[in-house]
């Protein structure tokens, strides 16, 4: 998962979507240069203390992390014009340690879970409790989209998928 901390960038919450699509195809373009394919999902947040800042969940091949981890200051300097200043990125394996997925599958899952339900906080509490988050927040202002994903898990993507014979 990789939190990028916009506000503390030195950007104003309007330019935040730009900011992390900007990013996002930064990132995909890294990967696709490589013949690694992508998906991702992302929420924008905001708050008092926090500012605005994204959360984006993504799947990285293990041997590219590095280099994804690499540039990801100097993407930030790309879309801000500004320095890297310590603290706005956040990168962390979805478990407790690169690899698990391989080692650990079961112990992966049950962190991507708890993941995933800390980036839907912000949801109602109607549908928080049909999704199965405990933990509800405020999302805070934002201005523009509030989440979405990559084409290939997107809303067409899952319908094509449900439409598909069971192979």
């Amino acid at each position: 998962m990789i939190t990028v901390h916009w506000e503390a960038a030195g950007l104003p919450l309007s330019d935040m979507p730009r900011a992390t699509g900007h990013f996002i195809d930064l990132l995909s373009k890294n990967m696709l240069r490589r013949g690694a394919q992508i998906a991702w999902i992302f929420v924008h947040e905001g708050g008092e203390g926090k500012g605005g800042h994204a959360h984006i969940i993504v799947h990285i091949a293990d041997d590219l992390i590095d280099v994804v981890t690499k540039a990801q200051k100097r993407w930030l300097r790309a879309i801000t014009g500004i320095p890297y200043r310590r603290g706005v990125i956040c990168t962390r394996p979805i478990g407790p340690r690169r690899g698990v997925e391989v080692a650990n599958p079961p112990l992966h899952r049950e962190n991507l879970e708890t993941t995933v339900l800390y980036i839907l906080k912000g949801v109602t509490p109607e549908l928080a409790g049909e999704l199965g988050v405990t933990k509800l927040e405020p999302g805070g202002k934002v201005i523009g989209k509030r989440c979405g994903t990559s084409q290939n898990i997107g809303p067409k993507a899952r319908a094509k998928a449900r439409r598909a014979p069971a192979a």
